[in-house]
């Protein structure tokens, strides 16, 4: 709160002095930093999509504590390496466990620079990272018996250092470090290592490292590259020149402090993944793992159940060729180990969650003209997923019997409460989750229908397309939800709201069937009309973000922890919903998503340490943000159109490849003024809430004119013409 407090009067001198902060300085990782109920998301220091990843190893932002300073995060949430920590104290058992205390309101936090004053030991702490590299000083006070403890065994030579580790067990990690003053170091056991700075009038040392997956050899490369000759502000500035240039190629106009906070700083967490690991020309792969020649920027990190609705479609529109060289990496991916990846970790495909959606995201692309020189094998690994691979969740490996079930019958069958599970494979804990499940996978054939029809595998598009209607089979046209079927094809009636076991994984996925009832991203009019029309779906919608649970709130979270950021059974805190807002869109209703929208952004992304509803998942929740705050959203990635909300700033400008610009204006627009009365693209009265993806990137002007009321009209005479 202190630090909120230090921008907001930081921003009111830069007012009052005639200028305004640059966009980057809006950045702020600290929003988040404390969870609805799961894991809090990190301030993260980096580089944009770069491999060197650090932040202070504490519990979340309410812990005053911090438990040591890593030189390397090797992935999203995980893999702190070669940690330190700085001491004044004597050496001792208690000195390794002990958590150093530090005093938040002396914290300040940027993408590009960390600082911290540990309060009981006198000691600031500053980082700075670059590409493959990282410096950190430490300022320690007089005459203090300076030291840095590494929990890990380093390898002297003089003032510098070498040391290797292991990530998930074999994946080997290289640091190659340098101090600027003389050290005395050595082992203290097999996994701990002290360094004492003998000097004790030089009261600033400073560490400058390099990290490399190749050898210790190419660590000291990137060393020489990025840091030799640099000191700390030089790298400081690369780093924030970095972030302004991202910062810089969305800018906006009007809104509020808080909004700007909170747009920025969702844009820097849609810079984390998938990073980079290429070193000059070279890089290490889980998938195969070895080192291997370069075709081009190979990138690993991502979780395509999080990212494939809004942040590789953000990236396409900002970032073309580098999502080309990433949908390359999964095609090597695909190529060492025999499967397209779901979740692409540093070590290979991490089996998390359900479902093949890197099959939606390679359409998308496709469908927006990005470059894919590798379709055929990409297609390849695509359709062996589709027809060979397990569909179980959280499982890899070739199909059993549950998705010979499937390919035969169309539906995943689930159990009977009570019933006991019979197929080894079934996560103990994940289960079947049979109804999502089914309605992912539908949406994953559909993708894989138009593929196949623009590679002219037509027997492919006849077989997938048939697939992709599977979800109409666990459709209960009384109910009206998806429900559960046994492997005899009769209905297992429960309570979607509520059953199906801890996050309603017998059934479900993290949710409840309100969740998945809108899971047809894919065939929005089909949708409508199993739910009876377009009035019928509108009311549905109505009733979604209007119904509470039915139990008490600390009985829901406890079954359903992921299902945070509630709004009636609308959960904005997990993935799954994320287009729900704007499928008023569909029915005639847009004055409706704008009002959702509005509501959404101002109730759950305040610019505090609460100001992410739930797993921020690198990228996924933040990309919503990104979209719904400059005024449209991709419901349906593989159709390249975007639906319009409402967007808070007055004027956006989105620098595009080749020089172009993409600006939308909205008149009037203020907290207040939410609803379009009237809408213009490049001057042509715009009637619908769509435009198309080409209709972006060939730049131009979106205008639309904001008031306080629901204009009922606008929009309201075309129903889903562009979402096939």
């Amino acid at each position: 709160m202190q630090k909120h407090l230090f921008f907001q009067l930081l921003v009111a001198l830069f007012f009052f002095g005639g200028c305004r902060p640059a966009p980057e300085d809006y950045m702020d990782p600290a929003i988040g930093n404390i969870a609805t109920l799961l894991k809090p998301t990190r301030p993260v220091i980096q580089l944009p999509n770069e491999m060197v990843r650090v932040y202070p190893l504490r519990r979340d932002g309410a812990d005053d504590q911090i438990t040591g300073f890593p030189l390397q995060v090797a992935a999203h949430n995980d893999g702190a390496l070669f940690i330190m920590k700085p001491s004044s104290r004597p050496l001792s058992p208690a000195e390794w466990q002990r958590r150093c205390t530090y005093d938040p309101v002396q914290e300040v936090i940027h993408p590009w620079y960390y600082s911290t004053m540990l309060i009981e030991d006198s000691i600031r702490v500053e980082f700075a990272p670059g590409s493959k590299t990282g410096v950190y000083r430490f300022s320690f006070p007089e005459n203090a018996d300076r030291k840095l403890l590494f929990t890990a065994p380093l390898n002297f030579s003089g003032n510098t250092f070498t040391a290797r580790t292991f990530f998930h067990g074999d994946v080997p990690v290289y640091v190659y470090g340098r101090f600027n003053t003389a050290i005395t170091a050595g082992l203290v056991s097999d996994t701990l290592s002290c360094v004492r700075f003998p000097h004790r009038k030089e009261r600033v040392v400073v560490l400058q490292y390099a990290i490399s997956y190749v050898s210790t050899t190419q660590a000291k490369q990137h060393f020489q590259k990025e840091m030799e000759g640099r000191d700390m502000e030089t790298v400081i500035a690369e780093g924030r020149g970095r972030w302004h240039a991202v910062a810089t190629q969305v800018q906006v106009e009007g809104g509020t402090v808080a909004q700007r906070r909170s747009f920025y700083t969702a844009l820097y967490r849609c810079h984390e993944r998938m990073v980079n690991i290429t070193e000059d020309g070279v890089y290490y792969s889980g998938y195969n793992k070895k080192v291997n020649l370069a075709r081009r920027s190979f990138y690993v990190d991502d979780a395509t159940w999080d990212t494939y609705q809004a942040l590789h479609p953000l990236r396409m529109i900002l970032h073309p060729e580098q999502e080309e060289d990433m949908l390359d990496a999964y095609v090597t991916m695909y190529e060492q180990s025999g499967w397209m990846p779901t979740f692409s970790r540093l070590y290979g495909d991490h089996p998390c969650m359900n479902g093949f959606h890197s099959t939606v995201i390679f359409l998308d692309a496709w469908r927006k003209g990005l470059k894919i020189p590798r379709m055929a094998a990409a297609y390849e690994g695509m359709r062996k997923n589709a027809l060979s691979a397990t569909m179980l969740p959280w499982r890899n490996g070739p199909a059993g019997a549950l998705d010979s079930f499937y390919q035969a019958k169309g539906y995943y069958p689930a159990l009977r409460p009570g019933d006991t599970e019979t197929v080894a494979g079934v996560h103990p804990f994940e289960k079947r989750q049979a109804v999502a499940v089914t309605l992912g996978h539908s949406y994953d054939d559909w993708a894989l229908s138009q593929l196949a029809a623009d590679l002219h595998r037509y027997d492919d598009q006849r077989l997938f397309a048939a697939r992709a209607e599977n979800f109409r089979r666990l459709w209960h046209d009384s109910v009206r939800f998806f429900l559960p079927k046994d492997n005899a094809g009769r209905w297992i009636m429960i309570d979607p709201a509520w059953d199906g076991g801890p996050g309603g994984r017998d059934y479900y996925d993290e949710n409840n069937g309100w969740t998945y009832l809108w899971a047809v991203q894919h065939n929005i009019p089909a949708l409508v009309r199993l739910m009876g029309g377009e009035k019928a779906f509108e009311r549905r919608l109505d009733e979604l973000f209007h119904t509470v649970p039915a139990m008490p709130r600390y009985d829901f979270w406890h079954r359903f922890p992921d299902a945070t950021g509630l709004v009636g059974q609308f959960s904005m805190g997990n993935e799954p919903g994320f287009h729900i807002p704007y499928l008023y869109n569909y029915v005639g209703a847009a004055w409706k998503t704008q009002r959702q929208v509005r509501m959404l952004l101002d109730l759950w992304f305040k610019d505090n340490v609460f100001g992410i509803p739930g797993d921020e998942d690198g990228g996924g929740m933040s990309a919503f943000v990104v979209f719904s705050s400059l005024g449209f959203y991709p419901v349906t990635p593989g159709v390249p159109v975007y639906a319009i909300g409402s967007p808070v700033f007055r004027k956006a400008t989105i620098r595009l490849p080749q020089g172009k610009r993409f600006t939308l204006i909205a008149r009037h627009c203020s907290e207040v003024n939410q609803y379009i009365r009237r809408a213009w693209l490049n001057g042509e009265i715009l009637h619908s809430p769509f435009f198309t993806h080409q209709q972006l990137m060939e730049g131009g002007t979106l205008e639309l004119e904001m008031v306080p009321f629901p204009e009922r009209r606008w929009g309201a005479s075309i129903h889903a013409p562009l979402c096939r």
